[in-house]
């Protein structure tokens, strides 16, 4: 296999580094550390650049925090001039891996993400009678720091842009611990071994990509899957047997052995597509396509939620058109005309005649409503 070097400079480059700061605060503008930042964005880049070529770097804190949706996710945030240099890692290494990922791995790439995914299920669905639908059990905090280095080494032989990822990749902020043994562990083994990488990072988001690219390259290629998707750890394989998928099922079981990762029993199936089923958001039939039913209910509260502080002037129309811009994005994807003509007809945007009033006097909840978002 092909290594490539020479390309620390690149990465280290003023004009990649510039560039991966416009990247970096895409909807993020108006946050104050991107402000201080960009208020002397020279001397910030030059300084990060300096640090970066003298191996003097060293990733900041990460800020947490928990989102809930559907399960509890802990969400790492890192600093925001090491969100610029995870960019400007992306920027040349990322290329590099693209090519090797296979057509049907559709999270975190160009012309990919989850509206893809779900076009390519529905084909998939048409073409075959059954499903064997996984995903891996605890997939961020279960990645191998020394297995995923050793993936990323085979395709990079530029030492210093491997002591960059190694840095990264070592900074992780600790995950939620996961003891799993696998085939040759003594009983210390998952306490000796590094594991986790932060969800919410760029990098992370690559790294997970690669971590399982030869798990799709195995799929495909050994066992002949057609009809294999993946979007990070959720994996959907349609067929025409059912006994065929249990075997792919065991295989898979196997060879995720080595990677030192486990399906999820609760959540590997196999099934008959002409049941529907639950893919990123929808509940997918070969014939039609449904939003899921948690998703849809979430956003009418959120929705009455809005209506109710926008009569009393605590939000402006410009927040809740972005808000519901985003739902329609996700909803007119699937059959949801009746959905949505119901929600919308059912609920009355306002102001109070005493809104402004009632705004001055309102910061508590409006604070609360801004933390929510």
């Amino acid at each position: 296999m092909k290594r490539c070097g020479n390309l620390f400079s690149q990465i280290t480059s003023f004009e990649n580094l510039y560039l991966a700061s416009r990247k970096a605060r895409k909807g993020k503008r108006l946050k104050d550390n991107v402000l201080i930042f960009e208020n002397n964005i020279e001397d910030e880049l030059f300084r990060l650049q300096e640090e970066i070529i003298l191996k003097t770097y060293t990733p900041g804190r990460y800020r947490e925090f928990t989102i809930y949706e559907r399960k509890p996710r802990k969400i790492s945030a890192s600093p925001y001039r090491d969100r610029v240099v995870h960019h400007a890692l992306c920027n040349i290494v990322e290329p590099i891996f693209e090519k090797t990922f296979i057509f049907d791995s559709y999270a975190c790439r160009k012309d990919k993400g989850t509206h893809r995914v779900v076009d390519r299920f529905t084909e998939f669905c048409r073409k075959n009678e059954y499903v064997f639908k996984a995903d891996i059990k605890k997939y961020f905090p279960s990645i191998d720091h020394k297995i995923l280095f050793k993936k990323i080494k085979k395709k990079i032989k530029c030492k210093d842009t491997l002591w960059l990822i190694k840095t990264i990749i070592i900074h992780s902020n600790p995950q939620e611990e996961v003891i799993d043994y696998f085939s040759g562990d003594d009983l210390l083994e998952p306490f000796r071994r590094r594991r986790g990488i932060p969800i919410g990072n760029l990098t992370s988001q690559f790294f997970a990509n690669i971590y399982l690219n030869d798990l799709d390259h195995y799929v495909k290629e050994i066992l002949k899957c057609r009809c294999y998707i993946r979007y990070v750890d959720d994996i959907a394989i349609l067929h025409e047997s059912k006994e065929r998928l249990w075997e792919i099922k065991k295989a898979i079981e196997e060879y995720l052995e080595k990677e030192r990762l486990k399906l999820h029993k609760d959540k590997c199936l196999v099934f008959s597509v002409s049941i529907g089923t639950d893919f990123l958001g929808y509940r997918i039939f070969p014939t039609h396509r449904l939003i899921r039913k948690d998703n849809s209910m979430r956003f009418i509260r959120k929705f009455r939620e809005m209506s109710r502080l926008y009569k009393k002037g605590f939000i402006s129309w410009d927040n809740i058109n972005a808000s519901v811009q985003s739902w329609l994005g996700h909803a007119r994807h699937a059959d949801t005309y009746g959905l949505r003509r119901s929600i919308f007809e059912r609920v009355i945007f306002c102001r109070a005649a005493n809104s402004l009033e009632i705004a001055e006097t309102g910061d508590k909840e409006r604070s609360y409503y801004e933390k929510k978002k």
